[in-house]
């Protein structure tokens, strides 16, 4: 007795699951999870390094601009100290006011130059926490392109294990009628599965039972005959029925 065509539909449907797996395990790379948890981490870095640069950015600003309020005062005192004892002036109170004056001067330049230390301390801060955050950040880069490299290698392997079983497919589904094919395509495209054997009274596409009025009609063809093997559809989830 001549195989059943549809005995050959389930082999074309062991190779559609195997693809399908294939795919699965591609898509559900571990090293691509890996990948995306090292991409978040590096644009973490880089916000982080942004916001760094423009913190140090504001810190230089603020140092050139007291920078150049500590000259400006600077060389307003040393303007006043010379004309205080180039001998031109010879008033006492004149002399004291002009003292008092440098030294406010002098007094406001140290507070500025205190002030001009704290932001060059901070500036230095940065620019530590910066060559941390550059460490990391080859680090992390390093470690993507690790991934991505095994990724790649992996993606061409299962590549390659998908077009041994597309030609397993193909060569097996060459053999069938064309209806039958079209029909499988049709199932498997609306429920995922398009053939699966019934054993028993079991579905083993949804593994739910098939009414016993219905597998008794089945096998009565079977039994008288019919070597195509009429297609019978679960009615659970639709896939084609092969009889054991």
């Amino acid at each position: 007795m001549a195989e059943s065509p549809l005995e050959t539909l389930l082999v074309v449907q062991d190779h559609d699951t195997g693809a399908d797996r294939l795919r699965h395990r591609r898509e559900h790379l571990d090293e691509r999870a890996e990948l995306t948890a090292v991409e978040a981490k590096l644009a973490e870095i880089d916000a982080g390094r942004s916001a760094l640069a423009s913190r140090r950015a504001e810190i230089d600003s603020n140092e050139r601009r007291i920078g150049d309020e500590v000259a400006s005062i600077a060389g307003k005192a040393t303007g006043v100290e010379r004309s205080m004892y180039s001998g031109e002036i010879s008033s006492p109170r004149e002399l004291q006011a002009m003292q008092a004056d440098v030294e406010q001067l002098r007094k406001q330049q140290g507070l500025l130059e205190d002030r001009e230390l704290e932001l060059m301390e901070a500036h230095e801060q940065l620019d530590a926490e910066m060559s941390d955050l550059d460490v990391a950040r080859t680090a992390g880069a390093e470690e993507a392109d690790r991934l991505g490299r095994v990724i790649t290698e992996h993606e061409a392997a299962i590549d390659s294990e998908l077009v041994t079983e597309f030609e397993a497919r193909t060569a097996a589904a060459a053999t069938l009628p064309t209806e039958v094919v079209t029909t499988y395509e049709k199932v498997r495209k609306a429920n995922g599965v398009g053939a699966a054997r019934l054993v028993g009274m079991s579905c083993q596409a949804c593994h739910l039972t098939v009414p016993s009025t219905e597998v008794d009609q089945m096998r009565r063809a079977a039994f008288a005959g019919d070597a195509t093997g009429a297609m019978n559809f679960c009615d659970n989830c639709g896939a084609i029925l092969v009889l054991t």
